[in-house]
């Protein structure tokens, strides 16, 4: 049996989860995707504290920089400084474009950065990449 990718996306646009749930699509990624929409439950889920107890060990984190009660800056850098989070794969997928921005998520080690809305042919270059170097991922054959 072929085990899905788990991504955890940190979103809280209902919009913008949409549109990664979009995006997944067309990189014809199989996928479980897990969503939470700030920054303190991303941090939850990926300690698998209450109430993500049993929370699974997401393979790849899609993360928004612009969040809710603990912005996604904070978490990319608390990620990067977990010895057991560490290794997880980032992509920050967020609207800034600003070069402090993009510099500083780089700097915390984020694997890639991508701004919204969502380059379709980018992101899934990026889904192409990771796969190359962090894991091996099924993609689904093309439909016509």
């Amino acid at each position: 049996m072929i085990k899905p990718v788990d991504i955890l996306l940190v979103e809280d646009s209902p919009t913008d989860v949409l549109l990664a749930q979009e995006a997944l699509e067309q990189a014809r990624l199989l996928n479980t995707l897990h969503v939470v929409s700030d920054g303190v439950e991303a941090m939850q889920f990926l300690r698998r504290e209450s109430p993500y107890r049993d929370a699974v060990r997401p393979d790849l984190i899609l993360l928004d920089l612009n969040l809710p009660r603990k912005d996604g800056r904070e978490v990319l850098e608390e990620i990067k400084n977990d010895p057991v989070l560490k290794r997880i794969p980032v992509v920050v997928l967020t609207t800034s474009k600003a070069e402090e921005d993009v510099l500083n998520a780089y700097g915390l080690h984020a694997n890639c950065y991508v701004s919204k809305p969502v380059d379709f042919e980018q992101f899934t270059n990026v889904v192409r990449a990771i796969e190359s170097f962090w894991f091996s991922v099924v993609l689904l054959p093309k439909t016509e």
